[in-house]
């Protein structure tokens, strides 16, 4: 199965306006809130002790993920005032990289003693990302500086941990390194990248060294507990996790590993089966930013990191490559659509680190220490955070957004993501026409198909579908529905969009007896600017007779639904007895929550 990259595809329509915002406001209100914070004067080399803005250990890795944000942007749209930028950077690393190939801002001008001594501190993490960024600014531009000194510190890296095995440890505590060194094998060719990677994967799990190292709550905590091809249960810190697996999927394709790859998918079903929310968003406590257990999905203490969200996204991209079920498309359009995207607001200047699916504002100012997650009250977006992976991360995520729509073999075109797009590939042409994720209606035109045949994804969420009018009668197989086209032509899909009710499972205690409103790939939410009385007190009714209304600057439908306003009363307790009045309930898009000024919200309310 091969992949349709984003520089194969333009955008239109949805995702046309957001790549837009993200090159327009994003990217530079990164750059900017970076530069102010030191970031990018870090990279000078010049910090002293007793001055402000102490270079942090993860700096390397923020830059470089905008640095491959703007990359894929100048790809799509070529802009030389943000490649000066970047090729200020790099002229920064090779004037400052060791003679030996080694890279690292906090290593090499806080502690230059302490290389490679602890597990912990994102050396390998920021070597990763920063290889990343070389192999696609090289993609994007053909100048090779940054890979050749990426590549110089990866033969170091290769040294260190495989050749001498002279680190204090053998596989890194928060993983990245992995899946960058298959990314880097991908553009160079040679197979020592593939190899380096393979080792980092095979040796988790396993070594003594790693073992003994200092760790945090548990040696599961950083997918050390056991060796990756025995995992059954996704655990630990949630980002960690699906990037290890990111690259445990990158390793089976590549390898044909069939035991990395039944690996995956027992991890990819703990996710999507027991341990995410219906946002698509992962990792359900901040101690840890981790998994916790089965079931366990708080709505008010939700982490739900927007990198964890984005990663789990790309860990399901990768898997559609593996194995031709719809339920990867599934849950990385849950992903993208819902919990990655709210992680940027909508004029895509401010960021949530975390996206919880409640919002009490009493409860958070009373409780401000239990509710408090690094220096984000949850309540509404800021422009930069102490620990700023998530804005590079959803900029970078954004501008490759064209990644997710097509793989295809000798055989079939499999169209994953409905867009309004075109794109080209091995001599195909394919354009949609479409207002998804508004509308359910897909227009599709292709030439080139050499007798190949599309294969629709019957989204998750749809009960009802027709191809072109009629009631699709052909094979329909893991969640995709196969048509033949001939060389060229057009097929029209339509997919029933319907408001709808969603309960999860009894397990979920914290959603007993509630439900939550969708409308195709977009979970909704109340707010309480929308509905002036405690949302706690709103019951939506089962039959619903919804309405829906465009909002220009959601670019997204609200919807209006019957429901009730649950009595009040001021006692502690009272005798049970029915007192509810008829009223209308606001939703709109949970991406869209938080935009208009500090608000309650609930996506999960009561239903009677």
């Amino acid at each position: 199965m091969q992949a349709v990259t984003f520089d194969r595809v333009k955008l239109g329509g949805f995702w046309k306006n957001r790549f837009d915002i993200n090159k327009a406001v994003t990217i530079p209100t990164v750059y900017d809130r970076f530069s102010d914070t030191g970031r990018f004067d870090a990279f000078k080399f010049e910090w002293k002790e007793g001055q402000p803005k102490k270079p942090h250990i993860f700096w390397d890795s923020d830059v470089a993920k905008w640095i491959e944000a703007v990359a894929y942007t100048v790809t799509l749209c070529p802009d030389k005032e943000l490649e000066a930028v970047v090729d200020g950077v790099v002229d920064l690393i090779e004037k400052n990289q060791g003679d030996d190939g080694y890279f690292n801002i906090y290593y090499t001008v806080c502690e230059p003693e302490n290389r490679f001594t602890n597990r912990m501190q994102h050396e390998l993490y920021c070597a990763g990302h920063l290889t990343e960024a070389a192999v696609a600014y090289y993609k994007a531009t053909g100048k090779d500086k940054f890979l050749r000194l990426m590549q110089k510190y990866m033969d170091y890296i290769e040294k260190v941990f495989i050749i001498e095995d002279s680190a204090s440890f053998n596989t890194p505590g928060h993983e990245e390194i992995e899946l960058a060194l298959v990314k880097l094998y991908d553009c160079t060719g040679e197979k020592k990248y593939l190899d380096m990677s393979r080792h980092f994967v095979d040796t988790r799990g396993t070594s003594k060294k790693d073992e003994d190292s200092p760790y945090y709550i548990s040696h599961a905590y950083d997918q050390t507990h056991m060796p990756v091809r025995e995992m059954k249960d996704a655990t630990g810190h949630s980002v960690r996790a699906v990037y290890l697996y990111c690259a445990m999927a990158d390793l089976a394709l590549r390898l044909g590993d069939n035991s990395l790859l039944d690996a995956c998918k027992r991890l990819f079903r703990s996710i999507a089966d027991r341990q995410m929310y219906i946002t698509g968003g992962i990792g359900s406590t901040a101690y840890g930013e981790r998994f916790t257990e089965d079931y366990d999905l708080p709505n008010d203490v939700a982490y739900s990191e927007t990198c964890a969200s984005i990663g789990l996204a790309l860990f399901a991209r990768r898997m559609s490559l593996l194995d031709s079920d719809s339920v990867y498309a599934d849950i990385a359009e849950t992903a993208i659509y819902n919990c990655a995207l709210a992680g940027v607001s909508l004029s895509g200047r401010e960021f949530f680190y975390v996206n919880p699916l409640e919002i009490n504002l009493e409860r958070h100012r009373k409780n401000r220490e239990y509710y408090q997650r690094r220096d984000n009250l949850l309540t509404q977006r800021v422009e930069v955070f102490d620990c700023s992976c998530c804005p590079p991360n959803i900029a970078r995520f954004i501008a490759s957004i064209g990644d997710f729509l097509y793989t295809y073999d000798e055989n079939t075109v499999y169209v994953h993501h409905y867009f309004e797009s075109e794109a080209e590939f091995d001599g195909i042409k394919i354009l949609q026409k479409t207002e998804y994720p508004n509308e359910g209606e897909v227009a599709l035109s292709f030439s080139g198909m050499g007798g190949r045949r599309l294969a629709l994804r019957i989204p998750g969420w749809c009960r009802e579908f027709k191809v072109n009018g009629k009631s699709f009668d052909g094979k329909t197989v893991k969640g995709y529905a196969f048509v033949e086209t001939g060389d060229s032509g057009k097929i029209d899909v339509s997919f029933k969009m319907e408001c709808r009710l969603v309960a999860a499972n009894p397990e979920v205690e914290a959603d007993i007896g509630r439900v939550a409103l969708c409308r195709g790939p977009l979970v909704y939410c109340a707010e309480r600017v929308d509905n002036p009385v405690p949302l706690n007190n709103l019951l939506v009714s089962p039959e619903l007779n919804a309405s829906v209304s465009f909002d220009e600057k959601m670019n997204a439908y609200t919807v209006e639904a019957d429901g009730f306003e649950d009595g009040s009363f001021d006692a502690l307790y009272r005798d049970y007895k029915p007192d509810f009045k008829p009223r209308r309930i606001k939703f709109i898009p949970y991406f869209a929550f938080a935009n208009r000024g500090e608000s309650d919200m609930l996506v999960w309310i009561r239903v009677k």
